[in-house]
């Protein structure tokens, strides 16, 4: 392939007879070569002909944002731009939101597309998408449909380029997103979207039209089961699968009893030809992606956690009043308030209230599955562990914890073989307990439930899957509901020692 222009190129073809009869406005020359039309609807009508050509974004397209994209998300905009329909299966951690932003943004520049809706789980509309939009497309306007559903509505019906909304929110305005103009549809942590059964499922179906492009990106398209595939190949590559599931599940299981099924040697090579077009990098193979990429993941306090925690923020606030603030009550104060955030306060009598912590939960869980290998769980206060720990293993997640009352022989034994065996899949990590000297090279996630007020112990108690070892690229996830969180966070990304600034944080969070 030659790029002649902006807008043509020209093939050397073997039986260029093939191009002229899909494309007839083709130009041929001489020498039997053809000149195409580099545009989106002629590269379709090539790939049909299995002839591969590069997306015109590679040339026709200024990548617009805070930083150059790396090589790997330059190859998925361009896939993403040839395909209508398609999956892209690259790893948490690889920048696949901005990839598929900028093969939007290019869409709507080309006049392919007019309006863009993006769904995605509740904890990421906002740190993750809307975020990223202003990072790449800020020349965009944006807004994200949450809230009752006549604010929903009236988001949708405001003629706003992108419009970002979580899973279940779409139901109640299903009729208006289909009015709304929306031909694309990117459908962000797709796994959600496995079992065709569900009213979910459904609603989205309706929503794609033969002429509505539609991308399904998740890390994990079937990290359960072969079975799992079913649901997002009848929406991608419908043709690739039987109509009734009963027939999938024959074609990649068999019955060894009455209830047990287990997957046919040929399930993997099943599952990969229903599951296409597809993309896939790993951060392995992302060799100019960072060491350690670090994200944010919005969770929404419970109804329990949001009134107790503004109650205990008013009363703090009239002891304020009263007195000066030294350093030593604004860590105190502090520690309570991040205690709510992460489901257990200890009160003054040393007595533990528990509360729902269902949303943080359902958050992590959602990291640990789009996992690549272990986790670790560093949480700062002890009775949110044991929280955290049973939950885990009710899930049937193998999980260990290690705080101060773990003895070191305990810990020892626990390290070696979340290091050398296959269980524990989780460390449950209190951060002052292994934030040095530990090689934890199993996990590529990190995960912090809540934040530390050390800087020293957060780098370190990072530096424990990022060591000589480790051989994948690795993430770090916050998670954040409360603004305390937000602002501590914020301040570790930049390395303000929060001890230092403690009182003046402690006043920005009550005034």
């Amino acid at each position: 392939m030659q790029i002649v222009d902006n807008d043509t190129i020209r093939l050397k073809l073997r039986d260029p007879g093939r191009v002229m009869s899909a494309i007839p406005w083709c130009t041929k020359l001489a020498d039997d070569s053809v000149l195409v039309p580099w545009q989106l609807d002629e590269l379709r009508e090539l790939s049909a002909l299995d002839i591969n050509v590069p997306s015109p974004i590679t040339q026709r397209y200024d990548w617009p944002g805070e930083h150059a994209p790396y090589d790997h998300q330059r190859a998925t905009a361009g896939f993403l731009t040839l395909n209508r329909r398609a999956f892209c299966f690259n790893e948490q951690g690889t920048g696949k939101t901005a990839s598929a932003i900028w093969a939007a943004d290019f869409l709507l520049r080309e006049g392919e597309i007019n309006r863009v809706l993006v769904i995605c789980p509740l904890s990421i509309m906002e740190s993750a998408w809307r975020a990223d939009l202003f990072k790449f497309a800020m020349h965009r306007t944006v807004d994200v449909a949450y809230g009752t559903r006549e604010k929903r509505k009236r988001i949708i019906n405001s003629g706003v380029e992108f419009v970002i909304i979580n899973y279940d929110g779409v139901m109640p305005v299903r009729d208006d997103i289909i009015a709304g103009g929306f031909d694309l549809i990117i459908v962000d942590e797709a796994s959600h979207y496995k079992n065709a059964q569900t009213l979910r499922w459904k609603n989205l179906h309706k929503l794609c039209t033969p002429d509505t492009w539609l991308w399904m990106m998740t890390g994990t398209p079937a990290a359960q089961s072969p079975l799992d595939a079913y649901g997002l190949a009848k929406l991608v590559n419908p043709e690739a699968v039987p109509r009734a599931f009963g027939a999938f599940k024959d074609m990649v299981m068999f019955q060894v009893t009455r209830w047990n099924w287990m997957p046919k040697s040929t399930a993997i090579d099943t599952v990969h030809r229903v599951l296409q077009p597809a993309i896939r990098y790993t951060k392995e193979q992302c060799l100019d992606l960072p060491d350690m990429v670090y994200t944010n993941r919005t969770v929404e306090l419970t109804p329990q956690q949001k009134k107790f925690y503004e109650q205990l923020r008013k009363k703090l606030v009239v002891e304020v009043a009263d007195g000066d603030v030294t350093a030593i009550n604004a860590a105190v104060c502090a520690n309570k308030l991040l205690q709510v955030a992460c489901g257990a306060v200890y009160t003054d009598e040393r007595d533990v209230l528990e509360f729902d912590v269902s949303h943080r939960y359902k958050v992590l869980r959602e990291v640990i599955d789009e996992s690549s290998k272990k986790t670790l769980v560093f949480v700062p206060f002890r009775h949110a562990i044991d929280i955290i720990l049973e939950k885990l293993r009710a899930d049937g997640i193998t999980a260990e914890a290690i705080h101060g009352g773990v003895k070191a022989r305990v810990r020892t034994d626990i390290f070696r073989r979340f290091e050398t065996t296959d269980a524990p899949q989780v460390l449950v990590i209190q951060p002052q307990a292994a934030a040095h000297g530990v090689t934890l090279v199993a996990a590529n996630t990190v995960v912090w439930w809540g934040p530390v007020s050390s800087l020293e112990t957060y780098a370190q108690a990072n530096a424990r899957v990022h060591r000589a070892g480790q051989d994948q690229k690795c993430t770090v996830v916050h998670l954040q509901g409360a603004p305390i969180e937000q602002r501590i966070y914020s301040m570790l990304g930049k390395k303000i020692d929060i001890h230092s600034r403690i009182v003046e944080l402690y006043k920005d969070l009550l005034a």
